[in-house]
């Protein structure tokens, strides 16, 4: 890892602890396209084409606040629109699999000092969000709970059966280069009879 590279904290949420408010707006693609057609240039390079939270990452409209089962699908084949429309060199966002571990690289908007949380919530999801326009003190509500696209944004993920998100290690290059790197669960049978982390 280079010198500007810095390890990020990865916090566990079970249902008890998480904030029921939060992500309950949807973004839909009317909203979307509206907000985006007001926006500065700062809301482009958070939410524009090849970020990892455009709602239009995917070739067609998904709230990026809902999971996506990302590493069910090749990154060729879903960002193929992007590299037919030629915005591939703008494109932020790469994510693989290997034997060992799942992997997802991505380039934050780089708005200010990036404050990246990434969040894993009850196993199933990860979760990547940050602010990139601060809130007013007299806003007390969480900015998450409201319309959160107009102060931040989000990814949320869900991880596959085998990924041992406990092992999970989120790095931080530059100030702007994310990479989440979640091993594979190596005891793949206790996965398959849905035992977890049984031991045999």
């Amino acid at each position: 890892m280079t010198s500007g590279c810095m390890k990020i904290e990865v916090h566990h949420h079970t249902e008890d602890q998480k904030n029921p408010e939060k992500w309950c707006v949807l973004l839909g693609e009317d909203v979307f396209k509206k907000f985006l057609c007001q926006g500065n240039q700062t809301v482009h390079k958070v939410f524009g084409d090849g970020s990892l939270f455009s709602p239009l990452l995917f070739g067609k409209f998904f709230d990026p606040s809902d999971a996506f089962p990302l590493w069910e699908f090749e990154s060729d084949i879903l960002l193929s629109h992007l590299r037919i429309t030629g915005t591939s060199q703008t494109t932020t966002v790469d994510w693989l699999q290997t034997d060992q571990a799942y992997v997802l690289k991505a380039e934050l908007p780089g708005v200010g000092k990036n404050q990246v949380q990434v969040l894993v919530e009850n196993g199933k999801i990860v979760e990547i969000s940050g602010q990139w326009k601060q809130i007013k003190e007299s806003m007390k509500k969480d900015w998450r709970s409201g319309h959160w696209w107009e102060f931040g944004y989000v990814r949320r993920l869900e991880l596959p059966e085998d990924a041992d998100w406990r092992k999970m290690e989120v790095f931080l290059s530059n100030d702007t280069l994310l990479e989440i790197r979640i091993p594979k669960n190596t005891s793949s049978s206790d996965v398959a009879q849905g035992n977890g982390g049984a031991s045999t």
